[in-house]
């Protein structure tokens, strides 16, 4: 692959969309860190470790080109807008520091304006994280906290190739907070082989003893192209089993509620769902709302007045092209009313909130009411919102809605 491979530029129609855009619009930043320091079996994102990297590009060399980029893309934004929502994930932004990610924050600052009461969230690995590394981005303005935790369990971790000692999630949730972070997520997977009930039970009660605000729960699925993936083809681990996935995830909802956590998207369930105050997570809800993000770093997805566009995927090509002066995109295509549709459709069905009735066609509506009768959609203020039994049908339940 050559390093230099050109981008691919925005069509005139596309940059006019970008400046067309309302900017009362909600608009956040999504910042990618492509460091690993080891690739986990199951994951898929764009992330490398030091070894497949080599010498070709570095910390450094990518925070400069995402400085660069931070420039770039504010000049497309005029006027200019102000930022609701910062997210760094990855990869291991937290291998990072706290120093570098503040300094990330200030690349953040010296080309956007940050609204008042922006939600500032930052994804770290509990093994790369201290009091004092809580302290710093806590000095550097963040205000909310993602760990990994994926499960308690020690022989799941294992399997799951992660790195941090079943404790470690909960010790670093309490730290966070011991440094004043007021939201703090920890992330669950589920479903993986040889995870038990119990193992499970364990899992639970280790995230509501870190007394955490937001917890997200993910069933495990295998990605074409990954190391689990393959030992699935070997016959080295079964397939995760839709049953024993439904009844986790029931498990994680009644454990979760009799806590004190509500759902409020189908994988996502926060302390507090008050719209000032509360424990969501506001740049995800602006995902499922399909509000205007642009994506900085190698790979970043970016959707901003009905473009998509996404930037190349390896960091030298992606700081290769930002060095030459040019916006690093991979591709990019402009949403068709009806793509937009189905995109809404898809996202706001899965949020507590549901799909307001007037947004279906006719056709649509008549489809939603079947799911009705079958007991997996109720209409609650002229909106359409998933049942108990409809959220474990979630991605079937959209289907039929759309397609009949």
């Amino acid at each position: 692959m050559s390093l230099r491979a050109p981008s691919t530029p925005l069509s005139p129609a596309a940059l006019g969309r970008l400046a067309d855009v309302d900017s009362a619009r909600p608009f956040g930043l999504y910042l990618h860190v492509p460091f690993c320091a080891s690739r986990c079996g199951y994951c898929d994102f764009n992330t490398y470790t030091a070894g497949e990297l080599g010498s070709s590009t570095s910390p450094a060399a990518w925070a400069e080109a995402v400085r660069r980029e931070l420039a770039a893309a504010a000049t497309h934004l005029e006027p200019a807008r102000p930022v609701e929502t910062v997210f760094v994930g990855g990869g291991t932004p937290s291998l990072l520091g706290a120093p570098r990610l503040a300094d990330l924050l200030d690349a953040v600052r010296a080309s956007f304006t940050l609204a008042p009461g922006a939600e500032i969230t930052t994804e770290s690995n509990p093994e790369s994280t201290s009091p004092e590394f809580f302290d710093g981005l806590r000095d550097a303005g963040y205000t909310r906290i993602s760990l990994g935790m994926q499960s308690a369990a020690p022989h799941v971790l294992q399997i799951l190739e992660r790195r941090h000692t079943p404790g470690r999630a909960v010790a670093a949730a309490r730290e966070a907070a011991a440094a004043g972070f007021e939201h703090v997520n920890l992330d669950l997977i589920y479903g993986t082989p040889g995870e038990t009930d119990d193992d499970l039970a364990a899992s639970l009660d280790a995230v509501l003893s870190a007394g955490v605000d937001h917890v997200s729960a993910y069933a495990l699925i295998v990605e074409d192209g990954t190391a689990f993936a393959r030992k699935v083809r070997r016959g080295e681990v079964p397939m995760p089993d839709d049953d024993v996935l439904a009844a986790r995830y029931e498990s994680i909802d009644a454990r979760l509620s009799d806590g004190g956590l509500t759902w409020y998207e189908v994988s996502n369930w926060a302390r507090s769902l008050s719209p000032v105050e509360g424990s969501v997570c506001r740049h995800n809800e602006a995902y499922w709302r399909s509000d205007d993000w642009w994506g900085i770093g190698p790979g970043a997805h970016s959707h901003v007045g009905g473009v998509r566009f996404w930037n190349q995927k390896h960091p030298a090509t992606y700081a290769a092209s930002v060095e030459s002066g040019t916006l690093p995109i991979g591709g990019f295509e402009i949403l068709s009313d009806d793509d937009a549709h189905t995109e809404s459709v898809m996202l706001r069905l899965r949020m507590r909130s549901g799909l307001a009735r007037d947004e279906l066609s006719e056709a649509e509506q008549r489809r939603a009411q079947r799911a009705v009768g079958d007991g997996l959609l109720n209409v609650i203020e002229d909106s359409y919102v998933l049942t108990d039994r409809g959220r474990l049908l979630a991605d079937g339940v959209i289907r039929d809605i759309l397609v009949d």
